[in-house]
């Protein structure tokens, strides 16, 4: 291990002890927590704190090490077989425990079970998992993707011949070659995971809900125009339901229309243009609909600012997925089933090569290159217009309050009516701007969905913004929509 690596801190895939604790589940939640997403490091003989390299004095240390591998090898369900070696830095020696990621998930702590047990890191981190998470892993562990799994409607023969009919007949529409669009069958369905067998019979699963056009589903997109570079004024709003089809179509559809639209002359033709290369934007919404995670509540949003177009998928990258992995064409499917109709409709290819096209289309147009930006529990892409001058995609009129007095404060609204729900949830980001969702779930005894929903809301009226990742964001208020009234 290399000094300076030590001098970056802990992450999502390391973290530091300054001792093997005697109680072998203070490290035992990390453990657990590097099984369930990217693997890791747990190096015994640094500080937390300041990385100072402690190092581990015992003569025998060999038989500690055995007995942490002991203790993670009786705790964890599955069984994990941890990596134990000593390493010598700057003369003191070290213990470091490597953590494969794992691929029977969930794994959690026996005697929690999977409820209470089932642990993730978030940036350097760990965290209980939330119900979405568990079942998120559980159909990982299973090697499945959420839309691939059974529902419990019955479908006709005839829906199914109706629903294959209307796939290539969009097909068709989409495709340069229609003398080589070929028919979708029930057992190409049953192949893509659009249909599946259950008790000998077949059934529909999630995919077909939500490909479906007969059927209602709770998935949105959701659109927004605002005035400025936040979302605290609505110019214009829109909510497509329905198929996830005809979604990813009206939204495509909403943004051209609210997008500038020029001219190209050359000679005597005139050829509109639009501010954006068009195929990558809709190629972005697309990626945005077949990869986000459907286990979540949330809804893609699509908002067009002064400055830039931004798209929000929920639920974050899948595991093993980097920025640096997607912009060199590496792609990894979350929705299998979706996939395949999309690839067969010619909206996506399967071959990851989206994302790199994408940029080289902004390179040519002259547009700075998009943003991809990963962060708790979701993805966006960042594209910015040609405003006529440099834009710093961090640029921002919100000022970092997270230095005052919170317990001499008294939260009032200036822009917006703040319930108490609002006014607890900006004191826990004063108190601590690293704080995660999970972490003022826990803090304030609610639910995880209704913090999402109070925290989208404070987003959307610009009264709190999240700045940077996983790893290092952190929580920012605006202090022109709240006052901070001295208590007496």
């Amino acid at each position: 291990m290399l000094v300076e690596k030590l001098s970056e801190g802990e992450s999502k895939t390391l973290e530091y002890k300054e001792s093997v604790p005697e109680n072998s589940q203070k490290y035992m939640k990390t453990v657990v927590a590097f099984a369930n997403g990217n693997g890791g490091k747990i190096v015994f003989g640094v500080k937390d704190k300041n990385y100072e390299i402690t190092g581990i004095e015992s003569e025998n240390i060999f038989e500690l090490m055995d007995s942490i591998t002991n203790a993670v090898s009786d705790s964890c369900e599955p069984l994990i077989i941890p990596d134990i070696t000593l390493q010598t830095i700057n003369d003191k020696t070290v213990i470091v425990m490597e953590i494969d990621a794992g691929k029977q998930t969930p794994y959690y702590i026996k005697s929690s079970g999977i409820k209470k047990g089932t642990y993730v890191r978030v940036a350097g981190t760990t965290r209980l998992a939330d119900d979405y998470t568990i079942k998120d892993l559980l159909f990982e562990g299973a090697n499945r993707s959420y839309d691939q799994a059974p529902t419990d409607i019955e479908i006709t023969e005839e829906e199914i011949n109706n629903f294959c009919s209307k796939l290539k007949e969009i097909a068709s529409k989409n495709s340069n070659s229609k003398s080589e669009i070929k028919d979708v069958t029930k057992n190409i369905l049953l192949s893509w995971g659009i249909l599946t067998e259950k008790n000998n019979k077949i059934i529909p699963s999630n995919a077909y809900i939500l490909l479906a056009e007969n059927i209602e589903n709770h998935i949105k997109i959701q659109c927004g125009v605002f005035k400025g570079k936040t979302r605290a004024i609505f110019v214009d709003r829109r909510e497509f339901s329905g198929s996830i089809i005809n979604q990813l179509e009206e939204a495509y559809k909403y943004v051209l229309s609210k997008i500038n639209l020029g001219a190209e002359i050359n000679g005597l033709y005139r050829k509109d243009v639009y501010e954006f290369p068009v195929e990558s934007i809709r190629e972005i919404i697309a990626n945005a609909v077949v990869h986000r995670n459907y286990l979540e509540p949330n809804d893609i949003q699509i908002a067009l600012y002064d400055d830039r177009l931004e798209v929000t998928s929920p639920g974050g990258l899948p595991k093993g997925v980097t920025i640096d992995k997607i912009k060199i064409g590496y792609s990894k499917v979350r929705n299998r089933a979706i996939a395949n109709v999309f690839a067969y409709l010619e909206i996506i290819e399967k071959w990851g090569s989206g994302i790199p096209r994408i940029f080289e289309e902004f390179k040519k147009y002259g547009l700075r290159e998009p943003e991809l930006i990963d962060f708790e529990g979701d993805f966006r892409i960042n594209l910015y217009r040609n405003t006529g001058k440099e834009q710093d995609s961090k640029e921002t009129d919100i000022i970092n309050l997270t230095n005052k007095e919170t317990n001499k404060a008294n939260i009032t609204n200036k822009a917006m009516e703040l319930s108490d729900t609002d006014k607890n949830i900006i004191e826990s980001i004063m108190k601590n701007p690293f704080i995660t969702q999970n972490e003022i779930a826990s803090d304030l005894n609610l639910p995880m969905s209704k913090v999402k929903y109070y925290i989208m809301k404070l987003r959307e009226k610009n009264v709190i913004k999240r700045n940077g990742g996983r790893q290092k964001g952190e929580w920012e208020i605006n202090e022109e929509n709240i006052e901070y009234n001295e208590k007496n």
